[in-house]
């Protein structure tokens, strides 16, 4: 069922500026295809009509496994990580960015239930309206928006989890600095990217593939300096193939 109307209300009071309703989300984009310029195939498979049909059950556990191998968590595993990693309680609001068919958002719905509020983010229709399909808690809301630059009021949630997605962006930095914005003191990320390895040939073969696919590879321990850099303490990193899950507290 659509996202209920307390939801998107609660969210609607959140952002910047007001935000044209959607079929069961809120709206920022109007009739842009995405927000910011395309960077790759990949980027590209996301807003298909096709790609949302099988996303939660097969393409995302399939490429997950691919570049996690076969040690890394499965998605159920990420879901699960993550939440502890926020370390998400009854009242909290978190927002999950480029939430795609919002299996996260749910998940974290329950999590802040009764009373709090999970904000699925994503630029894609089809994503999105295969997320409000699928239904989830009354604390759930879907919004249409910028990933890079998070049309939410400064210091207003207490997570934002980012995961498969930062390496997809044109300008990951400028990210950075939006997750970091909106979120309160003392709140908490989790992302989950690309992660480089440094020997040699396996790293070439890496960025070349990134450089195919139109996804940034990061270097390992990358990511958490740059969380550092933006005040994160309390940093912990988790390596799976080609892949980290970076998560800290601001300040």
């Amino acid at each position: 069922m659509p996202s209920s109307t307390t939801a998107l209300q609660r969210l609607g009071a959140l952002l910047e500026t007001p935000a044209a309703a959607g079929d069961g989300y809120l709206d920022l984009l109007g009739t842009a295809n995405q927000a910011g310029p395309p960077t790759g195939l990949t980027q590209r498979l996301m807003r298909t009509t096709l790609l949302p049909l099988v996303y939660e059950q097969y393409w995302r556990p399939a490429l997950g496994r691919a570049l996690k191998g076969p040690f890394g968590p499965s998605m159920a595993g990420e879901i699960r990580l993550a939440t502890k990693l926020l370390e998400l309680q009854p009242g909290y609001t978190v927002l999950d960015v480029a939430c795609g068919t919002g299996r996260f958002t749910r998940a974290f719905g329950s999590a802040v239930s009764p009373d709090g509020l999970a904000i699925g983010l994503d630029g894609a229709r089809g994503m999105l309206a295969k997320a409000v399909a699928e239904g989830g808690p009354d604390t759930v809301a879907h919004l249409r928006a910028d990933a890079v630059r998070l049309p939410l009021k400064t210091s207003t949630v207490d997570g934002v989890c980012c995961f498969a997605a930062l390496h997809m962006f044109a300008e990951p930095e400028t990210a950075l600095d939006s997750f970091a914005r909106v979120l309160k003191p003392g709140g908490r990320i989790v992302l989950l990217t690309s992660a480089r390895r440094g020997w040699q040939p396996a790293r070439i073969a890496e960025s070349v593939g990134g450089l195919l696919s139109g996804q940034k590879m990061f270097d390992r321990g990358e990511i958490a300096a740059s969380l550092q850099a933006r005040g994160f303490t309390k940093i912990t990193e988790r390596y799976a193939g080609v892949t980290q899950i970076v998560a800290g507290r601001l300040g």
